[in-house]
């Protein structure tokens, strides 16, 4: 049987992308019974049943799954903040940067607008930030091109989802580095059930360089349930390194003491104003423990 991958899902029909062309497809009931739900990004093996028709028989093991968005075999999150209206949250990027660690993701930071400012020391700033975690941070403008062309090679050769608050132009941003994404979705809207464009669902669109971004809704989920304490620190690399030289095994790096990480907060190896996300983030996830 033929197989492809799912780029877009509509109540109840999945929109299969093969080699034998696109396929619109419903998914058996035998996925029902087994409380497994067929998700974008997902790659299938499918019956086909009528011209353009098919059904969803098997689904290939998975990389990685998120549920809010929900797409499976995803590789790379870049997690967008813009540098001006509204301006970096610092506290709101650590949460997405967390939540992106949680699913194993490769990460980018993609700071939007650069256009709107002038003084590049509050762009090393925030480097300096984030250059300890290994986070890679890129500024982009929509209005002048700038940092398309480098965005657009980290994303070549992987399926990426943007991630990151309204308002700080991720649509920009894809409009910019898919400049055609009307035009072409005009054309193959017949077979992909696709009009004009809209992240009220979850579509993958083929990057022209090869690779592939996800237009999403967003990350509707920012809370910290199921995660575990101890498990936090591990999404913050730069504490992750030190944890193994801390005294007790577990730490949660708060009052403990000989605890690696707050000796290198206390040296400005670790930027102080994330450590505080990191402790405001383990009082969240000890609160909803109690309920």
């Amino acid at each position: 049987m033929p197989e492809g991958q799912i780029v877009r899902a509509v109540s109840g029909f999945y929109y299969i992308r093969s080699a034998e062309g696109d396929v619109q497809c419903r998914a058996r009931g035998v996925f029902k019974k087994r409380k497994q739900s067929p998700l974008v990004g997902d790659m299938v093996t499918y019956e086909p049943t009528d011209p353009g028709q098919g059904v969803v028989t098997a689904i290939a093991p998975r990389t990685s799954e998120l549920m809010r968005p929900p797409i499976a075999n995803v590789e790379q999150a870049v997690v967008v903040a813009s540098l001006r209206e509204p301006g970096v949250q610092r506290e709101l990027l650590d949460r997405f940067l967390v939540h992106a660690e949680r699913e194993g993701l490769r990460i980018i930071i993609c700071l939007t607008k650069g256009d709107l400012v002038d003084d590049s020391g509050e762009v090393d700033a925030i480097r300096t930030v984030y250059d300890p975690a290994g986070y890679p941070v890129l500024v982009t403008s929509a209005h002048t091109g700038e940092g398309v062309e480098e965005l657009a090679a980290e994303l070549a050769g992987r399926l990426s989802v943007f991630a990151g608050q309204s308002g700080v132009g991720k649509s920009s941003l894809l409009n910019t580095i898919l400049p055609e994404v009307e035009l072409a979705t005009g054309e193959v809207s017949r077979k992909l059930g696709r009009g004009r464009h809209t992240t009220r669902q979850v579509e993958i669109l083929a990057l022209p360089g090869g690779g592939q971004v996800a237009d999403t809704p967003g990350f509707s989920q920012l809370s910290f349930q199921q995660m575990e304490e101890t498990a936090l620190g591990e999404c913050f690399p730069e504490m992750a390194l030190r944890s193994p030289q801390c005294k007790f095994r577990g730490c949660l790096h708060h009052n403990e003491p000989r605890c690696a990480v707050q000796e290198a907060v206390k040296r400005g190896e670790i930027d102080e104003g994330r450590y505080r996300n990191y402790l405001q983030f383990l009082d969240e996830i000890r609160e909803q423990r109690r309920y």
